[in-house]
Order: C-alpha cells, then sequence, then structure tokens
C-alpha cells in the first residue's frame, strides 16, 4: 500500500514538473537593443516592452530592452540573432541593407527589416562657454566628446569629420566617453564640447545645459551642405527652440529617424504583436517622452523606412487600412 502511494506521489509530482516545464516553455522570449540609459532609445525600448508584456495574448511573450551602445552595436546584435529587434538610426538602417561602412565587412544585411520609425534624430552639439566654439569649425584643436565606438552617434559623427577632411587627430582631446557621463566631463572642465545624435528633448542635453554655462552649436558649412548633397539617408534639421533653457531659435544640424529594426527570421506573430500593441495604445505611448509628442501613425510605418517592412508589421498595417 505504501509502495502504492510513493508510486501516486512521485506520478503526481512528475505531472506537475512537466505542466511547469510546459507552461514556461510556452512563453515567448524578445530583447529589443536599446542605447544609453539617457538617451530617448531606452525610454522607447522600455515603453514597447511595457506595452507588449502586458498584451492579452497566448502564449505569453515575454520582453526586455537592455542599454547598448545604440544603432551600430544593434545591428550586429539583430545579425547575429542575440537581439530580436533593435533600435537604430535610419542612416545605419541603409548603410547596413546596402553593406555599407561600418557594415561592409560581411557585405549586405538583406534581411533587415523595418517595423516602424519614431522620431528625429539629431546630430547635437553642446560647447561649454569660454570656449572660444562659437561654430561647428571651431571644435577643431578642442577637446570634444566624439562619441561610444560601436553607436550610431559616433559613426555618424565620423562621417562628419571625414566630409570636413577632420581626424580624431584634430581634437587636442576625442572623448568616447557614454552619454550619461558627458556632462558631468563638461562640467568639471575636462571636455570643451560633446556631440550626441539623439532625439529632443533629451536628459543628458538637458543635464549638460543645465549644469553648465553652455550653448547649443549649429552644425551647419557649405562641406555639410554637400555632404546633405551626397548622403542622401540624412536631411537639414532643426533642434526646435523652447525645449531648453537660454535656446530662444531653433538650432540647425543635420538628422535622420529613429527605427526599430528586427530581420526576416523574426516569428511574424510576435512582429504582429509589438505593433499592434504599441499602435493600439498609440496615445498613451506618446506621453511616455515629449519626443514622442508628435508622432502620427502614417508617418511612422513610411518616413525613415530605407528597409523593407517585416511582413508581420505590413500585416497589421494592412489590417488597419494603412497600406
Amino acid at each position: 500500500m505504501k509502495q502504492k502511494i510513493r508510486i501516486g506521489l512521485l506520478s503526481c509530482a512528475l505531472a506537475g514538473s512537466l505542466n511547469a516545464a510546459t507552461g514556461v516553455a510556452q512563453e515567448r522570449f524578445v530583447t529589443i537593443g536599446t542605447g544609453g540609459q539617457t538617451g530617448v532609445y531606452y525610454t522607447a525600448g522600455q515603453s514597447v516592452c511595457r506595452f507588449l508584456n502586458r498584451a492579452e495574448v497566448q502564449p505569453a511573450i515575454k520582453c526586455n530592452a537592455p542599454s547598448t551602445a545604440g544603432s551600430v552595436t544593434n545591428i550586429v546584435a539583430l545579425e547575429s540573432g542575440e537581439y530580436e529587434f533593435g533600435f537604430i538610426q535610419s542612416d545605419h538602417q541603409h548603410k547596413a541593407l546596402s553593406g555599407l561602412a561600418p557594415f561592409d565587412k560581411k557585405g549586405p544585411l538583406e534581411d533587415l527589416r523595418a517595423v516602424f520609425s519614431l522620431q528625429t534624430e539629431i546630430l547635437t552639439v553642446v560647447a561649454r562657454s569660454g570656449s572660444g566654439i562659437e561654430s561647428f569649425d571651431d571644435l577643431k584643436g578642442k577637446r570634444v566628446n566624439i562619441g561610444v565606438p560601436g553607436s550610431g552617434s559616433r559613426d555618424t559623427f565620423d562621417e562628419v569629420m571625414k566630409a570636413k577632411g577632420w581626424s580624431n587627430a584634430d581634437f587636442a582631446l576625442a572623448g568616447e566617453l557614454k552619454p550619461a557621463e558627458m556632462a558631468s566631463a563638461l562640467s568639471d572642465n575636462n571636455l570643451d564640447a560633446i556631440t550626441y545624435v539623439v532625439g529632443h528633448p533629451s536628459g543628458a542635453i538637458q543635464e549638460a545645459l543645465t549644469n553648465v554655462d553652455a550653448k547649443l552649436i549649429p552644425v551647419s558649412g557649405p562641406e555639410i551642405d554637400a555632404f546633405l548633397q551626397h548622403a542622401d539617408y540624412y536631411t537639414a534639421a532643426q533642434i526646435p527652440a523652447g525645449l531648453y533653457p537660454g535656446v530662444d531659435t531653433a538650432v540647425p544640424s543635420i538628422g535622420g529617424k529613429a527605427v526599430l529594426a528586427t530581420t526576416s527570421k523574426t516569428d511574424p506573430e510576435i512582429v504582429y504583436q509589438l505593433v499592434k500593441a504599441v499602435f493600439d495604445s498609440l496615445e498613451r505611448f506618446k506621453r511616455l517622452h515629449p519626443a514622442f509628442a508628435d508622432l502620427e501613425a502614417k508617418d511612422m510605418i513610411r518616413v525613415g523606412l530605407t528597409a523593407p517592412l517585416h511582413e508581420g508589421a505590413e500585416r497589421f498595417y494592412k489590417e488597419k487600412g494603412w497600406l
């Protein structure tokens, strides 16, 4: 009798373990590569995950959005399969799809797919007052943070330097600090200027302009105009007036769109549920960061998308009658 009871208990325990294991196996896990924790990418990734994790779908989808170095790192992670999604600059979407530097070593990433675009990302330069920096050309010979290697911000600045005929040696110091470290370095007078490709308003830029006697520097001039003619994946852009202390007029620069990207290998149902979770709550999503305030669905599914739409995203947009 005791042996039968033991066998019965063991069978129940095994059944419970199998059911638990089945439940875990049924959950689907996705990762979204973002950017620095002070940037808009990080907020965007956390926000998308918040909506996706609340979606009433079976099996459940569990989403996480770790901080990363940004666009270039996210594209590499998409290619390797480490991440299912990643926020990238629209220019890097174009370069990866076309096999252009810094993605030329492996050739075109032909299975790169777009999901939707968000805010405009603008090359932003902040200089300490008294540094002698009044124009973009004045950066030469100064202590400038040019960005983290592997970030989209750094790659963009490298392109602009090339257009100007500059190299790292043209600066007294070419810093490679993370966005979260830039404002304090500027405040401690360890840098004369910082550069950052970011959506506005940005916490990192707000901190720099609030804690330091500093100003935004226009990114303009004949070489920049010529650069835009050549690099049509960038456009002329402006940092709006009134977003930061002391910024009373719009500041000209260049920029592109932030894009949520994936690859053709990602399960179409997961992509469908992600875009549904975001667009079904778009008004709530837009309140999660000031940079999202002016987003419009009709632009998000077209503007800045140089890669083909993923079939899961396309399915949702067609259901809504947007395509």
